[in-house]
């Protein structure tokens, strides 16, 4: 993605933060003890951590977390869930903490809007040596039919190259990682996927996809356009016509070591 292309896509969320925290998902308990299970401390930075649908995990499991937001709006609704986080503004490309103060860096569908050349050496530079770095997102898993049939009639806006389990694999396989940072290097990165669900209804689900940043810049027409193909779509099927069904996902990690 181009930098003048992902920073429109990146910097569409505020506008949506109320209906982001609302609508968004949270992410696999088993996800994020895997992102952590090899960090030499406790203390955990969310970066990018737009509404807090990622932090409230790691400080439920007794992590000392602080959370970095570049954008304003995403930043009031993360401090109105949480107050008891630490919440600072800031970006991947200019984090707000000293030299080796956290023990891992979390991003929560965050990481591909990153600008590595930049954030890489911030990353490196706030991890202490032997830390972790690990990217998480919620991918549908379209290993179930139904779900195939919602990523085809939805259209990449909606739900892009990193959203179904195979494609994020082949997206995220080594692109979004820091090769280097200053004199810190990083080890191989791992990969790893974890089953999760949300419970929801077809209108609900529709809230959700409608916060993707593909579709929060659309022209207005063709976004309702496409949300349209979508409620057809999920009226059309058994699984998702009546009332709340599970939407079957997967909670996807990419994890590294700072050496």
């Amino acid at each position: 993605m181009e930098n003048n292309e992902r920073l429109l896509h990146s910097s569409s969320f505020g506008a949506a933060a109320a209906a982001y925290a609302e609508h968004r998902p949270d992410y696999a308990q088993a996800a994020v003890r895997w992102a952590l299970e090899s960090a030499p401390g406790r203390r955990v930075l969310d970066l990018g951590a737009g509404t807090g649908k990622l932090t409230a995990t790691p400080a439920a499991l007794g992590a000392e977390v602080v959370a970095v937001e570049p954008d304003a709006a995403m930043l009031t609704e993360l401090r109105r869930a949480l107050p008891a986080v630490r919440a600072l503004s800031g970006s991947a490309e200019a984090i707000p903490l000293p030299d080796a103060s956290v023990d891992a860096v979390l991003a929560g569908n965050a990481m591909h809007w990153f600008d590595m050349a930049v954030a890489g050496p911030e990353i490196a530079r706030v991890l202490a040596p032997g830390g972790t770095l690990a990217g998480l997102w919620n991918v549908m898993d379209d290993q179930v039919d139904w779900v195939a049939g919602l990523a085809r009639i939805s259209g990449s806006a909606a739900i892009g190259p990193r959203d179904t389990p195979a494609a994020w694999r082949a997206q995220t396989a080594d692109m979004h990682l820091p090769k280097t940072g200053g004199a810190a290097r990083f080890g191989s990165p791992e990969q790893a996927e974890f089953l999760h669900g949300q419970r929801r209804t077809a209108d609900s689900l529709v809230a959700t996809l409608a916060t993707r940043a593909g579709m929060l810049v659309m022209p207005e027409g063709e976004r309702e356009a496409a949300l349209g193909r979508i409620r057809a779509f999920l009226a059309g099927r058994p699984e998702t016509a009546d009332g709340e069904f599970d939407l079957p996902m997967r909670t996807a990690v990419l994890r590294v070591r700072r050496l």
